[in-house]
Protein backbone atom coordinates (compact mmCIF):
# COMPACT_ATOMS: atom_id res chain seq x y z
CA UNK A 1 0.00 0.00 0.00
CA UNK A 2 1.30 3.15 -1.26
CA UNK A 3 0.50 6.90 -0.50
CA UNK A 4 -0.19 5.97 3.69
CA UNK A 5 -1.98 8.95 5.26
CA UNK A 6 -0.11 11.14 8.01
CA UNK A 7 -3.18 12.77 9.79
CA UNK A 8 -6.37 11.12 11.03
CA UNK A 9 -9.21 12.42 12.44
CA UNK A 10 -11.38 9.06 13.26
CA UNK A 11 -10.82 5.81 15.27
CA UNK A 12 -12.95 2.53 15.68
CA UNK A 13 -13.66 1.26 19.01
CA UNK A 14 -12.63 -2.89 19.58
CA UNK A 15 -12.01 -4.73 22.28
CA UNK A 16 -8.74 -4.75 23.37
CA UNK A 17 -7.75 -8.48 22.50
CA UNK A 18 -9.40 -8.07 19.38
CA UNK A 19 -7.27 -4.87 18.40
CA UNK A 20 -3.95 -7.05 19.70
CA UNK A 21 -4.71 -9.92 17.71
CA UNK A 22 -5.37 -7.65 14.34
CA UNK A 23 -1.88 -6.26 15.59
CA UNK A 24 0.04 -9.45 15.71
CA UNK A 25 -1.32 -10.43 12.45
CA UNK A 26 -3.32 -13.02 13.76
CA UNK A 27 -6.60 -12.15 11.54
CA UNK A 28 -7.84 -9.28 9.16
CA UNK A 29 -11.88 -9.46 10.20
CA UNK A 30 -13.71 -6.85 11.89
CA UNK A 31 -17.21 -8.46 12.29
CA UNK A 32 -19.90 -5.68 13.03
CA UNK A 33 -23.73 -5.41 14.09
CA UNK A 34 -23.29 -2.42 15.24
CA UNK A 35 -23.30 -0.76 18.58
CA UNK A 36 -25.49 -0.11 21.28
CA UNK A 37 -26.07 3.31 21.57
CA UNK A 38 -29.32 4.73 19.22
CA UNK A 39 -26.69 6.32 17.02
CA UNK A 40 -24.72 3.36 16.22
CA UNK A 41 -27.37 0.57 15.89
CA UNK A 42 -27.23 0.17 12.15
CA UNK A 43 -23.36 -0.13 12.00
CA UNK A 44 -21.43 1.28 8.56
CA UNK A 45 -18.05 1.07 7.13
CA UNK A 46 -18.47 4.70 6.78
CA UNK A 47 -14.38 5.04 7.42
CA UNK A 48 -12.37 3.69 5.07
CA UNK A 49 -9.24 5.01 7.30
CA UNK A 50 -9.06 5.19 11.20
CA UNK A 51 -6.96 4.40 14.10
CA UNK A 52 -7.77 1.16 16.17
CA UNK A 53 -9.36 2.44 19.61
CA UNK A 54 -8.66 -0.56 22.43
CA UNK A 55 -11.92 -0.83 24.58
CA UNK A 56 -12.44 -3.27 27.50
CA UNK A 57 -15.27 -3.42 28.16
CA UNK A 58 -17.86 -6.44 27.58
CA UNK A 59 -14.70 -8.88 26.27
CA UNK A 60 -14.57 -11.64 28.49
CA UNK A 61 -13.22 -15.86 28.07
CA UNK A 62 -16.58 -17.39 27.34
CA UNK A 63 -16.22 -15.13 24.12
CA UNK A 64 -13.29 -16.21 23.14
CA UNK A 65 -11.98 -19.22 21.29
CA UNK A 66 -9.98 -20.86 24.30
CA UNK A 67 -6.26 -19.86 23.00
CA UNK A 68 -6.87 -16.39 23.05
CA UNK A 69 -7.91 -16.39 27.00
CA UNK A 70 -4.29 -16.76 27.89
CA UNK A 71 -3.77 -13.58 26.12
CA UNK A 72 -6.92 -11.62 27.45
CA UNK A 73 -5.52 -12.09 31.03
CA UNK A 74 -2.51 -10.70 29.87
CA UNK A 75 -4.17 -7.84 28.15
CA UNK A 76 -6.67 -7.38 31.52
CA UNK A 77 -3.86 -7.01 33.72
CA UNK A 78 -1.97 -4.79 32.09
CA UNK A 79 -4.37 -2.13 31.23
CA UNK A 80 -3.83 1.07 31.93
CA UNK A 81 -5.84 2.66 34.48
CA UNK A 82 -4.79 6.67 33.57
CA UNK A 83 -7.00 9.25 31.84
CA UNK A 84 -5.18 8.62 28.21
CA UNK A 85 -5.78 6.68 25.45
CA UNK A 86 -2.66 4.80 23.69
CA UNK A 87 -3.12 4.21 19.56
CA UNK A 88 -0.76 1.98 18.30
CA UNK A 89 -2.91 0.92 14.74
CA UNK A 90 -3.80 2.19 12.10
CA UNK A 91 -6.21 0.16 9.60
CA UNK A 92 -7.51 0.74 6.26
CA UNK A 93 -10.53 -1.23 4.75
CA UNK A 94 -9.48 -3.02 1.77
CA UNK A 95 -12.53 -5.27 1.18
CA UNK A 96 -16.42 -5.17 3.50
CA UNK A 97 -19.39 -7.05 3.06
CA UNK A 98 -22.37 -8.32 4.66
CA UNK A 99 -23.39 -12.24 5.12
CA UNK A 100 -27.15 -13.40 5.63
CA UNK A 101 -26.79 -16.93 5.99
CA UNK A 102 -25.45 -18.24 10.15
CA UNK A 103 -23.73 -21.22 7.88
CA UNK A 104 -21.62 -18.79 6.34
CA UNK A 105 -20.06 -18.34 9.67
CA UNK A 106 -18.66 -21.30 10.35
CA UNK A 107 -17.11 -21.02 6.79
CA UNK A 108 -14.66 -18.26 8.29
CA UNK A 109 -14.50 -19.64 12.09
CA UNK A 110 -10.85 -20.27 11.67
CA UNK A 111 -10.04 -16.63 10.54
CA UNK A 112 -10.90 -14.64 13.63
CA UNK A 113 -10.58 -15.18 17.38
CA UNK A 114 -14.29 -15.08 18.46
CA UNK A 115 -16.66 -18.82 19.59
CA UNK A 116 -18.97 -19.81 16.90
CA UNK A 117 -21.54 -19.14 19.21
CA UNK A 118 -20.16 -14.97 19.97
CA UNK A 119 -20.35 -15.09 15.83
CA UNK A 120 -23.76 -16.78 15.66
CA UNK A 121 -25.06 -14.08 18.58
CA UNK A 122 -24.28 -11.52 16.50
CA UNK A 123 -25.69 -12.89 13.74
CA UNK A 124 -29.12 -13.09 15.13
CA UNK A 125 -28.99 -9.63 17.23
CA UNK A 126 -31.30 -7.30 15.41
CA UNK A 127 -32.29 -10.24 12.78
CA UNK A 128 -33.51 -7.78 9.89
CA UNK A 129 -29.99 -6.57 9.29
CA UNK A 130 -27.26 -8.26 7.41
CA UNK A 131 -23.71 -9.23 9.30
CA UNK A 132 -21.49 -6.58 8.30
CA UNK A 133 -17.60 -8.02 7.71
CA UNK A 134 -14.89 -5.88 7.34
CA UNK A 135 -10.77 -6.75 6.21
CA UNK A 136 -8.38 -4.51 7.04
CA UNK A 137 -5.30 -3.99 6.50
CA UNK A 138 -3.35 -2.98 9.86
CA UNK A 139 -0.43 -1.10 9.78
CA UNK A 140 1.89 -0.41 13.41
CA UNK A 141 2.78 2.70 14.49
CA UNK A 142 6.37 3.54 14.63
CA UNK A 143 5.61 5.71 17.47
CA UNK A 144 2.80 5.61 20.17
CA UNK A 145 0.30 8.53 20.11
CA UNK A 146 -0.64 9.12 23.20
CA UNK A 147 -3.84 11.59 23.77
CA UNK A 148 -6.08 12.97 27.14
CA UNK A 149 -9.36 10.64 27.11
CA UNK A 150 -12.31 12.80 26.95
CA UNK A 151 -16.25 12.19 28.28
CA UNK A 152 -16.99 12.03 24.04
CA UNK A 153 -14.70 8.72 24.43
CA UNK A 154 -17.25 6.84 26.85
CA UNK A 155 -19.94 4.79 25.83
CA UNK A 156 -20.50 1.69 23.33
CA UNK A 157 -20.28 3.34 19.91
CA UNK A 158 -18.06 2.08 17.58
CA UNK A 159 -16.56 5.62 15.54
CA UNK A 160 -14.91 8.24 17.69
CA UNK A 161 -13.96 11.42 16.12
CA UNK A 162 -11.15 12.62 17.09
CA UNK A 163 -10.35 16.88 17.71
CA UNK A 164 -8.38 18.12 16.91
CA UNK A 165 -6.74 15.75 14.14
CA UNK A 166 -4.34 13.40 15.16
CA UNK A 167 -0.72 14.05 13.32
CA UNK A 168 0.56 10.10 12.49
CA UNK A 169 4.20 9.05 12.91
CA UNK A 170 5.53 6.70 9.97
CA UNK A 171 3.98 2.81 10.12
CA UNK A 172 4.56 -0.02 8.67
CA UNK A 173 1.97 -3.29 8.03
CA UNK A 174 1.49 -5.75 9.98
CA UNK A 175 1.17 -8.45 7.49
CA UNK A 176 3.13 -7.92 4.77
CA UNK A 177 1.10 -7.43 0.97
CA UNK A 178 1.66 -11.51 -0.23
CA UNK A 179 0.45 -12.69 3.52
CA UNK A 180 -2.10 -10.02 3.82
CA UNK A 181 -3.94 -10.94 -0.20
CA UNK A 182 -3.47 -14.24 0.54
CA UNK A 183 -5.74 -14.19 3.78
CA UNK A 184 -8.15 -11.59 1.73
CA UNK A 185 -8.23 -14.58 -0.74
CA UNK A 186 -8.92 -17.48 1.30
CA UNK A 187 -12.17 -15.35 3.24
CA UNK A 188 -13.32 -14.82 -0.54
CA UNK A 189 -13.01 -18.26 -1.46
CA UNK A 190 -14.82 -19.49 1.70
CA UNK A 191 -17.48 -16.67 0.81
CA UNK A 192 -17.55 -16.83 -2.69
CA UNK A 193 -21.35 -18.36 -2.99
CA UNK A 194 -23.36 -15.63 -0.73
CA UNK A 195 -20.77 -12.64 -0.47
CA UNK A 196 -22.60 -9.52 -0.91
CA UNK A 197 -19.84 -6.68 -1.84
CA UNK A 198 -20.78 -3.44 0.00
CA UNK A 199 -18.94 -0.22 -1.31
Amino acid sequence: MTGLPNKSDTALKEWAVTVDALGRGDQIIILRKGGIHKEDKEFRIIHPEFLLFSTYEHQKNELLKPSYHKRLKEIEETKDASEFVEFIYWASVTDKFEIRDESDLEKISERHLWTEAYAVSRFHWRPSQPLTIALVKVFRLEEPIIIESIPQFAGCKSWIDLQPTINLPDMKPVLNDMDYDNEVSIIRESLADSLVSLK
